[in-house]
């Protein structure tokens, strides 16, 4: 959109944000084909331009071990992977998970001129106009070598289809000696078992993230004989050449383990005993049918559809499970590895998976309520596979990987996600010992001593400073220990995070801790300038940051400036409303931070590494990234719900409705992170403090679906539905005149966990104009108007 035209749009949308009616643009709804499963209207290319090593997903099963799919890129942690401009593939790899890689294959044809080559020239060009992909599946051709691949899996088994052209050898390279996404690949090895078995290993190097090696083992069964195996000492690429390829196509299993042959080995027979390859792929739609159609929505356009349940499948990868099939799992947490085994039931089955996951740093806002409510099963999962890392050692993670630490961005942003799975109900047993480790995180000797990737001293998070003086100071003096030494931002999480804990103890009864924990939870303001009127970094002596501007980027603030981080205060925003001379006040502050941030479409460039870019690191709303996210539904805590259901349906149609490789998420989709939080602003509803208070309370947003059914899982809540029917909905009527709950006049938006979950119907009627007409005052939009 032109630059001037865009200017005067916003204009006009903030006189009518005050009188209560603004339309950004105008979709036409068109009808929808023939009804398709949930499945089919994923679109996995989209921000593909953009993703990282771990983003893209095809031949993957929910938090799949294996995550099967073309690289086109393979050299760094971020700009690798699948990247969809990039028309050259260098292998097919079983594993992008954080921080790790592993077990990278290439099916290729031999012949005299490229025997002795192949081990380093073995990259294909492929296209997109013959590719194919969908949840589960993968297709594409190989142009060097005339070679079809089919991709898809099981939890722990990569499933390979190759259709070679008759007259050359074919062979499959092993690409295990390689720098691979975000490590190197080293002391890789294959032996041949039997005339179509081999097994192998590869060892992931150490990162400055993950700083212990990991080894990945795997088992290969092939439907066809083996000619040879053949390592180059070069490369230390093994080429597997295979006996005939006579039979309509080539099958490969490879399972993975990261603690044995043996478990790789079992992890086949246990979920891939047969040979039938439409059969896994038609499992795996049906299991991602499964999970995505517990959501089903009315309405919107197809695209809006698409896109949606684009969004819910990201919710639910990214973070892998890195145990086996019989529960056994690695355990990098003390001086030297060992396997560890996972708790079993009485039928010999683990009661849980162990996950491999980035952080849970602004998960109160995304995972937190939409796996608490819709997938109650996974969430409990992720909860036990924390506590299991606590058992091992010592402390609750906010990121693993490899079955250790990596001590990822700042805090103990795990103890949000604890607290509400126990508020939900969905985690009964053991809360005194959970509440014992969890606070364990929150005092001298925990996690949130510790910077980013803090590994060797636990200096870096300044929490020293925090519980002497209330705040963490910016820059720390004792020095540079890690990432993410932000003081201002270090103390709005920690006191965010001790509210959350402060619940728990409430619960528990627990009442000195309860107000300990409270008190500290008031530690915002100590960061608040009134003079300002902004979040501004203190030194160790106590004095505002000098020539301090609210709009700098991560100066005092973890990948964020002040005018974002200024409004993280999830648990008390009456409060920070209050320092900024009450709630009127305060609204008109975030509306004109929205105005501004709306001529860039509410985010910092369309990639996370451009927000630092001069043109973006200003901007004073940021929906590219987590710290602030809540923003939109900040207006509903200050008394103008109206206001969040504007500008939260001006966010999802400008930043969340995207359908192409070339947008998605305008930033970094961080595993789920940022998929959870489009589905829930676009089924409008939200939890502030991260659904961690007595019954935790949702807030009432706007949907862009006419309908909404939510499936409750029986096992946690009641047997039936949560509907939320918008009556009169379009682009044009954002807002909620009317609210009723099984058809009962409700006052206010807000709804309860308790009320959801015991399903039923929550009607809202919309209009075009906002039900409230404060006297705000008009600010001004750009010099250029």
């Amino acid at each position: 959109m032109h630059k001037h035209k865009l200017y005067i749009q916003i204009f006009v949308c903030l006189v009518l944000v005050i009188t209560g009616s603004c339309k950004l643009k105008v979709k036409t709804v068109d009808k929808l084909e023939e009804e398709k499963s949930v499945s089919e209207l994923v679109y996995p290319a989209l921000d593909t331009e953009n993703s990282r090593w771990f983003f893209f997903s095809s031949a993957s099963r929910p938090f799949g071990m294996v995550n099967l799919s073309p690289d086109t890129e393979i050299d760094g942690a971020w700009g690798s992977g699948y990247r969809y401009k990039t028309d050259t593939i260098k292998g097919f790899s079983h594993i992008h998970a954080w921080q790790m890689s592993g077990v990278s294959v290439m099916p290729v044809t031999l012949s005299e001129g490229n025997k002795s080559t192949v081990y380093q020239d073995f990259y294909s060009r492929f296209s997109h106009e013959t590719e194919k992909m969908s949840p589960g599946y993968h297709y594409v051709a190989l142009d060097r070598y005339q070679i079809t691949a089919e991709l898809t899996s099981t939890t722990r088994v990569g499933l390979h289809q190759y259709s070679f052209p008759g007259a050359d050898q074919a062979g499959v390279l092993f690409n295990l000696n390689t720098m691979l996404g975000p490590c190197e690949n080293t002391d890789g090895g294959i032996r041949k078992d039997n005339q179509n078995e081999l097994s192998g290993k590869v060892v992931m190097g150490a990162t400055g993230r993950r700083p212990k090696p990991v080894t990945v083992f795997f088992k290969v069964i092939l439907n066809t004989d083996i000619a040879s195996v053949d390592q180059d000492e070069t490369t230390g690429n093994y080429l597997v050449r295979l006996a005939s390829t006579k039979q309509e196509a080539v099958l490969m299993k490879v399972g993975i383990s990261y603690t044995s042959v043996e478990n790789a080995a079992l992890n086949i027979r246990e979920e891939l005993p047969h040979w039938d390859f439409d059969a896994v792929v038609a499992q795996s739609k049906n299991e991602w049918n499964g999970l995505l159609g517990r959501i089903k929505v009315e309405g919107g356009t197809e695209t809006d559809q698409r896109r949606f349940y684009t969004d819910l499948w990201h919710a639910l990868q990214g973070r892998r499970i890195i145990s086996d099939v019989n529960g056994a799992y690695p355990d990098n947490t003390g001086t030297t590895f060992r396997v560890g085994q996972l708790p079993l039931d009485d039928n010999g089955q683990p009661k849980f998976n162990h996950f491999n996951s980035d952080s849970f740093w602004g998960a109160q806002w995304t995972i937190n309520t939409l796996w608490g409510l819709v997938y109650p099963e996974i969430k409990a999962q992720f909860v036990h596979s924390l506590l299991q890392y606590q058992k091992d050692g010592g402390l609750i993670p906010r990121g693993p990987s490899g079955g250790n630490y990596t001590y990822v961005m700042t805090g103990a942003s795990s103890t949000p996600f604890i607290v509400s799975a126990i508020q939900e109900g969905l985690i009964a047993e053991d809360l005194e010992h959970i509440y014992k480790v969890v606070k364990k995180n929150h005092v001298t000797g925990g996690i949130m001593e510790k910077a980013g990737y803090e590994h060797d001293t636990s200096l870096g998070g300044g929490l020293k400073y925090y519980i002497e003086n209330g705040f963490v100071p910016y820059p720390l003096p004792d020095g540079k220990f890690g990432g993410h030494q932000d003081g201002g931002s270090l103390t709005l999480e920690y006191a965010y995070q001790d509210w959350t804990l402060a619940q728990l103890a409430k619960r528990l009864g627990h009442q000195a801790d309860y107000e300990y924990f409270l008190k500290r939870s008031e530690n915002f303001r100590n960061v608040f300038d009134q003079g300002s009127g902004w979040m501004r970094p203190r030194d160790v002596d106590g004095k505002w940051q000098e020539n301090f501007d609210p709009y700098e980027y991560k100066v005092g603030f973890v990948e964020a400036n002040s005018a974002q981080a200024t409004w993280f205060v999830p648990h008390n925003i009456e409060g920070l409303a209050s320092l900024m001379g009450g709630s009127e006040k305060a609204v008109q502050k975030l509306n004109a931070q929205f105005v501004e941030a709306m001529k860039l479409g509410f985010t910092a460039g369309t990639s996370h590494d451009v927000e630092e870019h001069p043109e973006y690191r200003r901007i004073p709303i940021n929906y590219g990234n987590q710290p602030s996210i809540q923003t939109a539904f900040v207006f509903h805590k200050m008394g103008r719900p109206d206001l969040t259901q504007y500008w939260s349906r001006s966010v999802v149609d400008q930043t969340f409705s995207g359908l192409s490789p070339a947008t998605g998420y305008n930033g970094d989709e961080d595993q789920g992170l940022m998929g959870s939080l489009a589905v829930l602003m676009k089924i409008g509803l939200f939890q502030m403090n991260g659904g961690v208070d007595e019954n935790p309370e949702y807030q009432i947003g706007s949907s862009i679906f006419d309908k909404v059914r939510i499936e409750l899982n029986p096992d946690y809540y009641s047997d039936t539905t949560f509907t939320i029917e918008s009556i009169n909905n379009s682009d044009e009527n954002v807002y909620v005149e009317s609210v009723e709950w099984n058809n009962q006049l409700v006052n206010g938006y807000t709804i309860s966990h308790g009320q959801i979950t015991a399903g039923g119907s929550l009607t809202l009627r919309m209009t075009d104009r906002s039900t409230s007409t404060p006297d705000m005052a008009t600010t001004e939009i750009n010099s250029d108007l």
